[in-house]
């Protein structure tokens, strides 16, 4: 089948068909267990996911939250790099201009090595920073900052939005990693590397 095909297969004559074809796989009953499942490949759809967060359908906003947090259940990113939607019987691709999520909210458990610190996501995901949710960090080329992401689950991953990445930065210490110092953050145990203590100002 091919991609043209494929794409409006998926689609089912818009938007509407789109979600009667996801059907609800995990409406209201958070991620689906989209790791699990093989469906063939349908092509792709007009569907993107712009740096900030905002989901466009051929170009159009996707306004309707719950729409946005119905797809958002069942994306996949596999080993091409890829971003799909995925259902037991079929996967499309989308387009993602930088990560699937943005994390929006930050919260604070705890103390030095009991801390915690919880994301949630644009689409309301919830997770602590840990082994499982590590933090990474990319300089940016263009203006040379600091872009902060952390794993949300499977190889989708959310970018800090600013004023989180500024919260994370106050509660920032310094710790020697491999004979280096390092700037960075503790949660769940872990100790998460910014960027080498001496380059601390490249954060902005």
């Amino acid at each position: 089948m091919g991609a043209a095909a494929g794409a409006e297969t998926a689609a089912g004559g818009g938007l509407a068909g789109l979600m009667a074809k996801l059907g609800g796989e995990a409406a209201g009953r958070g991620p689906a267990p989209v790791e699990r499942w093989n469906p063939p490949f349908c092509g792709d759809i007009d569907m993107r996911i712009a740096a900030d967060g905002t989901w466009f359908y051929c170009g159009t906003p996707i306004g309707r939250e719950a729409m946005v947090r119905l797809f958002a259940s069942v994306l996949r990113r596999d080993e091409d790099g890829k971003t799909y939607l995925v259902t037991p019987v079929e996967k499309c691709g989308i387009t993602v201009d930088d990560v699937a999520f943005v994390a929006v909210e930050m919260r604070v458990e705890g103390e030095g090595e009991s801390r915690i610190l919880g994301l949630r996501t644009n689409v309301g995901d919830t997770f602590a920073i840990d082994a499982d949710h590590p933090l990474r960090f990319e300089i940016d080329p263009v203006n040379g900052g600091l872009k902060p992401y952390v794993r949300v689950r499977g190889r989708l991953e959310a970018r800090l939005a600013r004023p989180v990445l500024y919260d994370l930065v106050a509660l920032g210490e310094t710790e020697t990693v491999d004979g280096r110092d390092w700037f960075g953050v503790r949660s769940a145990g872990r100790f998460f590397a910014i960027v080498p203590a001496d380059e601390i100002e490249a954060i902005g």
